[in-house]
């Protein structure tokens, strides 16, 4: 290691401002389902995902370690990206929400592994986790797609400085 790199500490942020600075990016949403072990359904809202890589077909997504789902997500061993569409906020808030039922009311069908996929969602990726890797305050999930569904419905939902947004005119 040369000395210009033995200079350099990590530096302290701002978590709210460093957050703003987040939230320029703006980011399609999606609900993401597992099992837990007791067989209760799990589920939770995240804009965090991306896809990585087409051969092998893999995607990531991140779960703070705090959550009380990582469990569920990390015992189960498969979980599903469901890709939400503009209409549906209310859908996409009741899973961002602390709740006993989060699946009581809303329409969904088991696809592989018993995974709930949501009829509402524009897609939905079943994946099963290829690799978890501990990112600072979140575990990020790496998952090998094992099947998809491109319903292409209607335009997706966007986050945006910490507010749901619809996509604008197409440059």
């Amino acid at each position: 290691m040369n000395a210009q790199a033995q200079s350099v500490q990590t530096p302290s942020f701002d978590p709210i401002e460093l957050r703003n600075v987040f939230g320029q990016f703006a980011t399609g949403v999606t609900v993401i389902t597992t099992v837990a072990e007791d067989g209760t359904l799990v589920g939770l809202a995240a804009n965090s995902f991306s896809s990585v890589s087409l051969d092998p077909a893999l995607v990531s997504w991140g779960l703070d370690l705090n959550a009380p789902s990582l469990s569920a997500f990390k015992s189960h061993g498969h979980f599903a990206i469901n890709i939400m569409g503009e209409d549906s906020k209310d859908l996409v808030m009741n899973f961002a929400r602390p709740s006993d039922d989060k699946f009581a009311d809303v329409a969904y069908t088991t696809g592989r592994a018993g995974l709930p996929l949501l009829n509402k969602a524009n897609a939905v990726l079943e994946c099963r986790t290829h690799q978890t890797i501990r990112g600072g305050d979140h575990e990020v999930f790496i998952g090998e797609i094992l099947n998809f569904d491109n319903r292409d419905s209607q335009p997706p939902l966007l986050f945006h400085k910490g507010s749901f947004a619809k996509l604008g005119e197409a440059l």
